[in-house]
């Protein structure tokens, strides 16, 4: 008969602990993050009224320092557009609908 496999060991450990985060640096990056979605979704809400009768559906790629927008038909058009204009800043995509979002939870 054929012997079966020698197991291997079980791992243990991240692959690259010297990359782990504190708890207090994922909660500080969190709590960043969600400041950022605050200033971009502003934006959004004072731009959408006048742009969602034209352009229903569409995208928007909101850059907060500037307080500019872009918007396409293809999502990652409108990113792209982002990345080209403002290749060093981060900016935030919505949809140009009643949520700001697409799809279903």
């Amino acid at each position: 008969m054929t012997e079966s496999p020698a197991k291997q060991p079980a791992r243990r450990g991240r692959i690259f602990p010297e990359l782990t985060l504190s708890p207090e640096e994922l909660a500080r990056r969190k709590a960043e993050d969600e400041v950022f979605y605050r200033r971009c979704r502003v934006i959004f809400e004072r731009v959408r009224p006048d742009l969602i009768q034209e352009h229903y559906g569409w995208y928007i790629a909101v850059e907060p320092n500037s307080g500019d927008y872009l918007i396409d038909a293809d999502k990652m058009q409108a990113h792209k557009k982002a990345l080209e204009k403002y290749p060093n800043s981060r900016h935030c995509v919505f949809c140009l609908n009643e949520t700001g979002t697409t799809g279903t939870i």
